[in-house]
């Protein structure tokens, strides 16, 4: 039963189910590769996750790159503003999923 939505999606919208395996393929290579050059540390930073307050840290320090990355959609998006820093809407996108994954990692307490 564990695969019953994706084999009923793969059936009904393939195309669909493709672009979105291809994307996920994509974030965990973006992710392994922001970790191995930033470091693990960049998320705990220096904080003990294997305690409350530590998850804690490591979740606001997310909570404030994922506003940064949602006032960058903001501009980019919503005001119009041009791309100035070379980071496109999509770049935005792929930062604020990779968070997204993080910030489950951090608070199911496997982040290690």
């Amino acid at each position: 039963m564990k695969n019953k939505y994706r084999k009923l999606l793969q059936k009904e919208a393939p195309n669909l189910y493709k672009s979105y395996e291809d994307i996920v393929e994509e974030q965990f290579e973006l992710f392994a590769k922001k970790q191995l050059d930033y470091g693990i540390s960049n998320i705990s930073t220096g904080a003990n996750l294997e305690t409350k307050e530590g998850k804690e840290f490591a979740l606001h320090g997310l909570w404030f790159r994922m506003n940064d990355k949602i006032q960058r959609l903001k501009n980019l998006v919503v005001l119009g503003e041009p791309d100035t820093v070379g980071e496109s809407i999509e770049d935005t996108f792929k930062d604020l999923s990779v968070y997204g994954i993080i910030g489950q990692i951090v608070q199911q307490g496997k982040f290690k």
